[in-house]
């Protein structure tokens, strides 16, 4: 188990693979991803990296974090987040994790946060067919209808599906191909879409359910 990346979402586009395949892909771009804490089973319990991506102005950041970054002697990162790793894959602060962590090839995970959505109704939130058209229907066609039993249980159980808030969540992407890195612009390219809107940070991790490529 090894680190992951910090990334940007920059939008789509498509690209042509050698063999003249028309792909849509999601580019990402990193920016001075840096080791900013080491975690070790001594001290915290368990072994992990806290990574810092971009640049921040110092005025515009908290005399804690403007200490926390001291330490490790770099400057205030934008973002921050931590990933697991194993002993062996511990890197030492201030180290810097380039796109070409990643090779083409590789299946990674994406974690993001999606799109809020606002209030939704049942066939916006989950695909709900509504009810009829005509024929003693009246003001409720995009209603979700009954919701409740019968006097046994006499109550609705929880965790029905309902109109509420949809969107601006947690959300993770698997197996995701990498078809092609430029560590010069340091960006990433990844097959298929990318949770969250453009501008939003995304966290690039080896895919669990695939096999590391050698």
């Amino acid at each position: 188990m090894r680190a992951g990346l910090i990334a940007e979402k920059i939008g789509m586009m498509r690209v042509f693979t050698e063999e003249g395949e028309h792909v849509s892909v999601t580019v990402l771009k990193v920016e001075q991803c840096q080791v900013i804490q080491v975690k070790t089973k001594e001290k915290e319990g368990y072994t992990a990296l806290q990574l810092g991506v971009g640049t921040k102005k110092p005025r515009n950041t908290t005399k804690p974090l403007k200490g926390h970054f001291a330490k490790a002697d770099v400057l205030p990162k934008r973002k921050l987040a931590e990933f697991r790793v194993s002993e062996e894959n511990l890197l030492e602060v201030g180290a810097e994790i380039r796109v070409d962590h990643f090779t083409a090839g590789h299946f990674v995970d994406v974690i993001g946060t999606s799109i809020g959505k606002g209030f939704a109704g049942v066939m916006k939130r989950h695909n709900f067919g509504g009810l009829r058209a005509s024929h003693g229907v009246s003001v409720s066609h995009r209603s979700h209808g009954s919701t409740g039993n019968r006097q046994d249980p006499g109550r609705v159980f929880k965790g029905k599906k309902m109109a509420g808030h949809m969107g601006d969540a947690r959300v993770t992407t698997q197996n995701l191909k990498v078809v092609r890195t430029d560590a010069e612009k340091g960006l990433i390219m990844l097959r298929g879409s990318v949770p969250g809107s453009d501008g939003k940070f995304v966290l690039i991790s080896d895919a669990v359910k695939k096999t590391k490529p050698s």
